[in-house]
């Protein structure tokens, strides 16, 4: 399957790679090593993930509280709209 972050996805994980490694030098890496994981198991198994709202699955990283929320547009595509902190609403996007 192809992977496809939107643009706010890319801002997201941007945002919380700069966040955690202002923090803790070498905590940015964890985080990408986790969420690439995270992205890992959704390309395992796609429809694993029970749609949370609309058409979107959440796939919650380990060790980090951020979550993957993406879709799928067709059989071979997920499309990651946000990786956003778990205390965020994913009401940003309506």
């Amino acid at each position: 399957m192809q992977v496809e972050f939107t643009d706010d996805a890319v801002l997201d994980i941007e945002e919380a790679v700069l966040w955690y490694e202002n923090k803790r030098s070498g905590l940015s890496l964890d985080f990408e090593l986790c969420l690439d994981a995270g992205i890992d198991n959704i390309i395992q198994n796609p429809n694993a993930y029970p749609v949370r709202y609309k058409h979107v699955s959440v796939h919650f990283i380990k060790r980090f509280p951020y979550g993957i929320h993406f879709y799928l547009p067709d059989e071979y595509t997920i499309r990651v709209i946000g990786v956003i902190h778990t205390s965020r609403s994913p009401a940003i996007w309506f």
